[in-house]
């Protein structure tokens, strides 16, 4: 199996009350299986990434699936290794402490075998490899000069030389260095020294009693080889307790290692219960007193948000979503609330050049959408840009008899509709405005936070001076002489003011020349910019806007600017975002038109709300803040705490 960050990882083991029916996520190359998909996406995510190493070759730096790839065209390469050298290789593995490539090296060395008389080798001549034949083999050990004769093309000779051994090329093995290396790491579980495995022991016939030389490093331990590893002293000491002067450590009673201290935030999951967490409240559990079905909750909340975001653009006037939902669930008859809500969404749809559009030209309706002709433009909706299933409810409609529809149809054709005008030009334009505006405003609020900041230092900078002159004047003031204090504190009075006596000459002197103040130069420095910003028309829009902007605010003190651009902002809707989420994951949603805040579950089949301030209030005393997730939802909670509230 791959290694994680080099060291073994096991899998999820198999749910053991599993039912047959029952639906579940399964990793594809693992044959993993997950309940939770939250659970299953993070393992798939993990798999994905590139810290696997593969066990057989050493590769490192591939995903789960790539090393099991490589493990198997690594095990079907020791495979073909050669059954006559399988012995003799693994003898010469057994206790040694050469690292792989050496040991490599070294038992592809002892296979070639040494060179005798008469073999046909080929030997280096000018750079290059000649075949050649032995004549000479050397009698002493340490000479390894060998005489040869140079063979040509039709193993004539063609010359002789002397040679050294490692200037000499023998008989090619029948494997390369890298299928050796694969057959070394699969055959062993540990290096330095190199041990193979029991079953490969016995098979082969090989001593599993360690040389001389490493009885001293190693001993073996429940049918396994341990190391004898030296322990830093100061390791012995924080983690064991006091070293005796012969080098045995003592343990105070009971005491334990203490344990490592944890950086959060951390993986919610990962947190695990302490004291400090009794200082958490109880979540409270969210209210689910839902009108309609729970699986059609996620659908009316977003009909409802969109319709009452983009009210403007539709022409809609705002309303509830408790009165939404009345009129969704209402049969007796269609409520003009449903009526209104529907001809909004269809007469954005007409003046698009879509489907739909093109469908009432074909019919020759009326582009006039009123109480009582709104029904044949649902239907010719519903006909022409919905599934199979919405149309088979067209004749309900046309009846006169929308009141009698399933909820979660009702709300299928809504979400259908929305899903329409999301795709049109006008709403594209609209959003496109809506992001433009925004940056116009985010901009200005970083410009006026830059601004007060500036002020600020410039503040405390002057402060700073004026206390300094004030030491200084206090420690050279005659005291008999009063007069001297009268005059010091006009000094320090401009001195306090930022403007030194010879200032007041220097600012007289620029408004002789002409010298423009520094409000009117930030207008004429906008103005040349937008002159400059002709070639590029949306930063020129970007800069008009934000004039008008700081034209609305600039009679404003800094608590009514900063309330105006968060409402300005509030305003133009891009999207809604979910608040967070806690420790399961569950989703929480804030609408800024409903005093609530929802509850989704991981798989959006189970909703819930918060209501009143006592549970908002628990909730957020519930939240863990050494979990990632419920940390930064607590922080969002707090910081939208006004506004549900």
């Amino acid at each position: 199996m791959p290694l994680y960050r080099r060291k073994p990882f096991p899998l999820v083991e198999k749910p053991k009350d599993l039912k047959p029916q029952e639906l579940v996520f399964q990793v594809r190359f693992t044959k993993e299986i997950f309940r939770d998909y939250s659970e299953y996406l993070k393992r798939i995510n993990l798999y994905r990434k590139r810290v696997w190493t593969c066990k057989a070759t050493g590769k490192v730096n591939l995903t789960y699936e790539e090393a099991l790839v490589s493990e198997k065209e690594a095990a079907e390469r020791i495979q073909n290794f050669p059954k006559e050298l399988v012995a003799p290789v693994l003898r010469e593995v057994q206790f040694s402490m050469l690292t792989l490539k050496d040991l490599a090296n070294s038992i592809a060395a002892k296979l070639q075998g040494p060179f005798s008389e008469g073999a046909v080798l080929y030997g280096k001549k000018d750079g290059r490899l000649h075949r050649c034949r032995i004549v000479k083999v050397p009698e002493e050990v340490d000479k390894t000069h060998y005489e040869v004769t140079w063979l040509g093309s039709d193993n004539k000779v063609t010359g002789k030389a002397l040679l050294k051994g490692e200037d000499l090329t023998g008989k090619k093995l029948p494997f390369t260095r890298a299928v050796l290396k694969s057959f070394i790491k699969d055959s062993t579980y540990r290096s330095f020294p190199w041990v193979l495995h029991d079953s490969l022991v016995k098979k082969h016939g090989i001593s599993t009693a360690p040389p001389e030389e490493l009885k001293s490093k190693i001993s073996i331990q429940d049918g396994l080889v341990v190391s004898h590893r030296k322990r830093k002293r100061s390791d012995i000491e924080k983690n064991t307790g006091e070293v005796n002067e012969n080098g045995f450590v003592h343990r105070k009673g009971n005491e334990k290692p203490e344990a490592q201290a944890v950086k959060y935030p951390i993986d919610d999951l990962l947190v695990q219960p302490s004291e400090e967490d009794q200082d958490l409240t109880e979540r409270p559990s969210p209210c689910r007193d839902f009108y309609v079905p729970m699986d059609c909750v996620g659908n009316l909340l977003m009909v409802w948000d969109f319709c009452t975001s983009f009210g403007r653009l539709l022409s809609l006037s705002p309303f509830s979503l408790g009165d939404f939902e009345n009129a969704i669930c209402h049969k007796d008859s269609t409520p003009s609330l449903i009526v209104e809500s529907y001809s909004a969404l269809l007469r954005l749809l007409m003046k698009d050049n879509g489907d739909f559009s093109m469908a009432i030209e074909n019919k020759k309706r009326r582009p006039k959408i009123t109480a009582v002709t709104w029904t044949e433009y649902l239907c010719d909706f519903v006909e022409t840009s919905c599934a199979l299933k919405l149309s088979t409810h067209v004749s309900t409609i046309k009846r006169g008899h929308y009141g009698l529809l399933d909820i979660n149809v009702k709300l299928e054709i809504f979400r259908e509709l929305v899903d329409q005008v999301l795709a049109t030009d006008i709403f594209r334009e609209k959003l496109d405005e809506h992001i433009e505006e925004r940056h116009a405003l985010a901009s200005t609020r970083r410009d006026e936070a830059l601004e007060e900041g500036k002020k600020r230092r410039e503040e405390k900078g002057h402060r700073k001076v004026g206390t300094d002159i004030k030491e200084v004047a206090v420690e050279h003031r005659p005291k008999s002489v009063a007069s001297n204090h009268n005059g010091l504190n006009g000094v320090i009075s401009e001195k306090w003011n930022g403007i030194s006596p010879q200032n007041h000459s220097t600012v007289d002197s620029e408004s002789e020349r002409g010298v423009v103040p520094e409000k009117n130069a930030e207008k004429l420095n906008d103005a040349n910019v937008l002159i400059e910003d002709t070639s590029n028309p949306s930063r020129r829009a970007l800069k008009l806007m934000k004039i008008d902007i700081k034209e609305a605010i600039e009679t404003k003190n800094t608590a009514q600017r900063k309330e105006y651009l968060e409402r300005e902002m509030e305003k133009r809707i891009v999207r809604t975002n979910p608040l967070g989420k806690d420790r399961n994951c569950n989703r929480y949603w804030f609408f800024r038109r409903e005093g609530k805040v929802f509850v989704e579950s991981t798989d959006s089949m189970q909703w819930g709300y918060y209501e009143t301030k006592e549970e908002l209030d628990a909730l957020i005393g519930s939240l863990n803040p050494k979990g990632e997730r419920e940390r930064a939802l607590k922080k969002q909670l707090e910081k939208n705490y006004n506004k549900i509230k």
